[in-house]
């Protein structure tokens, strides 16, 4: 079982980054000509719309490993997997967070998974993962737990390889 999920901005950020090229437009038309202020709208919009795709691209997928983002992990390394609702997600992230944790999560996600991690030179003790589909996201990483597929170049899955 596989597990694709992009935790993309909402509409809401967008839109803010269209009002944010709107008002530096409307700055700069004030104090100069129409031509500069449509650079400046389509400027300031694009720097907005960077940095939200930028911020809002992150990716959690489980294929033969589990990935957020840059980081992945090895199922060899994956332990107890727990699925969390909107409360739950909220305590983990406030006060019963540890420190230590690595964290995949994004502001506008209210719903995720943490996984235990089973190796003893890694300085996290889980990983939080935000998610729209937590309970999809739990069963493939549970699939990937208890098979161990890694799929060798070439090759078929093996187990732990």
């Amino acid at each position: 079982m596989t597990h694709r999920e992009r935790l993309t901005a909402p509409v809401a950020w967008w839109v803010g980054a269209t009002a944010f090229g709107l008002t530096c437009g409307w700055l700069v038309f004030v104090a100069t000509t129409p031509v500069f202020a449509t650079v400046a709208t389509v400027l300031a919009a694009a720097v907005g719309y960077g940095l939200v795709g930028a911020y809002g691209a992150l990716r959690v997928a489980v294929d033969d490993e589990l990935h957020a983002g840059r980081a992945h992990i090895s199922p060899e390394f994956l332990g107890e997997v727990e699925v969390l609702d909107r409360t739950a997600y909220r305590e983990v992230m406030g006060p019963r967070a540890d420190v230590r944790a690595w964290l995949a999560t994004r502001p506008w996600i209210d719903t995720g998974v943490r996984v235990t991690i089973d190796d003893p030179a890694d300085p996290h003790p889980y990983w939080l993962l935000g998610s729209r589909r937590p309970d999809r996201l739990a069963a493939a990483i549970e699939d990937l737990r208890q098979t161990g597929r890694r799929t060798a170049a070439g090759g078929a899955p093996q187990k732990g390889a």
